[in-house]
C-alpha cells in the first residue's frame, strides 16, 4: 500500500486570514466511555457494537478513550495545541435517556463542566447535537424512518440549548446525516444495522426535517449572536470517462449522496431526478406539506467533512458484488459501478487527493453564495506506533494535513468563504465498525492504559496554528 509523507508536499509558506478558526473535533460515543454511568442509557451504537459480528474485534465504546473521566487532561491537550475552537458532540442518551421528557441533570453537568473548562482555557466550544447516537428507545419505536423522531430531536435541542446556551455560541444540529441514514438503514454497516432502502430515504428526509425543527428550537432559546449550522459529508464524485453514461452515473450518486440534503436545506425542494431515480423504492408520500419549508431553516454556516473523492462509471445489475452486501446508494446501485481511485491511500484504504477538497469548496462557493463554510472534519488514519522512546512519528499524516490545508488556502484565494478548519481528530478513538483498529488522532491513545502521547502531527499542527498558516 502506497502512502504520502510530508516530503511529497511542496513546502510553500501560506498564511491564512486573520480570525481563521483553528480547531479539533471529536464525537461522544467515540471518546467518552462511561456508557452506563449517571443515568445514560444505551444508544443504537451501544446496541450495535454489542451485537456479535458487527464491529471488528468485538470492540465497543463502553470505555473508548475514557474522556468522561479524563476530560480536564484532554482539554489541556487542546490548550497545548493552541486551538481556538473545539468541536464536540453531546450524547443524546446521556442527556435525555429515553429520547423524551426532562433532561438528566447529571448528564448535562458533564457538558457544563466541559464547556467551563474549555472557556477557562480560552477555547471556543462548538457543540454538535447529533453524532449518530440515537437513544435505543427511539429506535425501538421506529428510529429515523419514523417522523416523530424528528419532533423528539427538536425537543432535545431545546433542552441542551437551555442548559448551555449562555456559554456555547456555536451549534451544529447534525453530523453527516448521509452516513446515519444510508449506512445505518440501507447498507446496515453502521447502527442500527438495518438494510431497508425505503427506510433510508425516509430517514434522510426526517434528518432534513429534524435539522429545520431543531435549528428553530435552538434559535428560540439561544441569544441572537449564536451560530447555528449543519455538517454534511459531501461526496466529490468523478466520472471514469467523460462519456455520457459515466456522467449520468455521477449525477445519480450526486443526487442521493449530496443533493438529497443540499436541496431541501438550502432551496426548500427535493431533487426531481432523485425522486425519479427512486420511484421503484418509494413514492415519497412521507413528505408532508410544509416539511421542505421547515427543513430550509437558514444556517449561519455549513460544516464540511472531507476525506477523499470517489470515481464512478456506468454499471448494470450484473456489476453488483453480492459479497459486498447491500448498497447504500439507493436508486443508483444498479446503474453505477464504483471504481478504485488512483494514487496513495490511507490505512482506511481511502485515496489521498487534496484537490478534491478544493473542488468541493469551489462548487459550494458557486452554488451557495453567501453561505460561509468551515471544514469541520479532515484527517487521516495511518498505522501509528510508539517507538522505544515513547515517541509517535507520523510523517504521512503531516503530509496529508499539509496538502489539505494548502487546498483550503487555495480555495480561499479563489474566493471561497472558508472561515475555519477542524482536524479529525484530537484523539485516537473508537472508529465505528472498525473498532480500535484505525487511528485518526493527533494524540496517540494506549487503550490499555489510557495514556495520551502527542504525535509528531500534534506538534506540527500546533506550529501551524501559532504561525497562522503553513510553514515554508
Amino acid at each position: 500500500m502506497t502512502s504520502l509523507d510530508a516530503s511529497a508536499i511542496p513546502q510553500t509558506a501560506l498564511t491564512f486570514p486573520a480570525g481563521f478558526r483553528w480547531g479539533a473535533a471529536t464525537a461522544a460515543y467515540q471518546i467518552e466511555g462511561a456508557a452506563a454511568l449517571h443515568g445514560r442509557t444505551p444508544s443504537i451504537w451501544d446496541t450495535f457494537s454489542h451485537t456479535p459480528g458487527k464491529v471488528l474485534g468485538g470492540d465497543t465504546g463502553d470505555t473508548a478513550a475514557d474522556h468522561y473521566h479524563r476530560m480536564p487532561e484532554d482539554v489541556a491537550l487542546l490548550e497545548r495545541l493552541g486551538v481556538s475552537d473545539y468541536r464536540f458532540s453531546v450524547a443524546w442518551p446521556r442527556v435525555q435517556p429515553t429520547g423524551r421528557g426532562p433532561a438528566v441533570q447529571r448528564g448535562l453537568d458533564f457538558y457544563r463542566r466541559l464547556v467551563d473548562t474549555l472557556l477557562a482555557a480560552g477555547i471556543r466550544p462548538v457543540a454538535t447535537l447529533y453524532h449518530w447516537d440515537l437513544p435505543q428507545e427511539l429506535e425501538d419505536l421506529g428510529g429515523w424512518p419514523r417522523r416523530e423522531t424528528a419532533e423528539r430531536f427538536a425537543e432535545y435541542a431545546g433542552l441542551v440549548a437551555g442548559a448551555l446556551g449562555d456559554r456555547v455560541a456555536g451549534w451544529t444540529t447534525f453530523n453527516e446525516p448521509w452516513c446515519a441514514a444510508f449506512l445505518g438503514y440501507a447498507s446496515g454497516v453502521h447502527a442500527p444495522g438495518r438494510t431497508e432502502p425505503e427506510s433510508a430515504l425516509r430517514a434522510a428526509h426526517h434528518f432534513n426535517l429534524a435539522h429545520g425543527l431543531g435549528a428553530a428550537a435552538l434559535r428560540a432559546v439561544l441569544p441572537r449572536s449564536a451560530e447555528v449550522s449543519l455538517t454534511l459529508n459531501l461526496h466529490v464524485v468523478r466520472p471514469l470517462t467523460p462519456g455520457a453514461a459515466d456522467l449520468d452515473a455521477v449525477r445519480r450518486i450526486d443526487a442521493v449522496g449530496n443533493r438529497i440534503f443540499l436541496d431541501p436545506v438550502f432551496h426548500g425542494r427535493l431533487p426531481e431526478d432523485l425522486v425519479r431515480d427512486t420511484a421503484g423504492v418509494t413514492d415519497w408520500s412521507f413528505v408532508r406539506d410544509g416539511d421542505l419549508a421547515a427543513a430550509a431553516e437558514p444556517v449561519d454556516w455549513l460544516g464540511i467533512n472531507y476525506y477523499s473523492p470517489m470515481v464512478v462509471a456506468a454499471g448494470g445489475p450484473g456489476d453488483l458484488d453480492p459479497s459486498a452486501g447491500p448498497s447504500p446508494w439507493v436508486g443508483a446501485e444498479e446503474h453505477v459501478r464504483l471504481v478504485p481511485a488512483p494514487g496513495p491511500r490511507t490505512a482506511m484504504d481511502w485515496p489521498v487527493d487534496a484537490g478534491g477538497l478544493h473542488e468541493l469548496l469551489m462548487r459550494l462557493h458557486g452554488e451557495l453564495p453567501g453561505v460561509p463554510m468551515l471544514i469541520t472534519e479532515n484527517g487521516a488514519a495511518y498505522v501509528d506506533h510508539a517507538d522505544p522512546a515513547g515517541e509517535v512519528h507520523d510523517p504521512e499524516r503531516i503530509g496529508y494535513l499539509h496538502g489539505h490545508l494548502a487546498a483550503v488556502h487555495r480555495a480561499i484565494a479563489d474566493g471561497a468563504d472558508v472561515r475555519g478548519y477542524f482536524v479529525w481528530s484530537l484523539l485516537d478513538n473508537f472508529e465505528w465498525a472498525y473498532g480500535y483498529s484505525k487511528r485518526f488522532g493527533l494524540v496517540h491513545v494506549d487503550f490499555a492504559t489510557q495514556r495520551r502521547t502527542p504525535k509528531d502531527s500534534a506538534r506540527w499542527y500546533a506550529d501551524v496554528i501559532a504561525r497562522g498558516g503553513l510553514p515554508a
